[in-house]
């Protein structure tokens, strides 16, 4: 016979095992005519940013310090996201270009 403490154990393994298997999701960000759309996304630990890239130039998206993702012209690219934070990105060929994603 478990006893009670082992039973609890139990109980909260399994409801915690619920919270961490959520999907990761995929957040698409177009770009067209030298802008991103959105322009600001939330997102989680494990999702995917993919970047579509609609215009005839090559772009990035490019995080100071961090990351970078180039997608030629008329081609996608993706990453998936590894840490938490706010990460203002821009495009290192037209630093107009700007957005942000938020990691929670």
């Amino acid at each position: 016979m478990l006893s009670r403490r082992y039973l609890w154990i139990g109980i909260f393994v399994v409801m915690n095992l619920g919270a961490v298997q959520a999907q990761a999701e995929t957040i698409q960000v177009t770009i067209d005519k030298l802008v991103f759309s959105p322009v600001a996304i939330n997102a989680k630990i494990g999702d995917t940013i993919e970047w579509v890239n609609t215009d005839i130039l090559d772009h990035t998206a490019t995080v100071k310090g961090g990351w970078e993702v180039l997608m030629p012209a008329g081609k996608s690219a993706s990453l998936v996201l590894q840490e938490v934070g706010l990460f203002e990105y821009y495009c290192r060929f037209h630093p107009n270009m700007k957005a942000r994603v938020t990691v929670e």
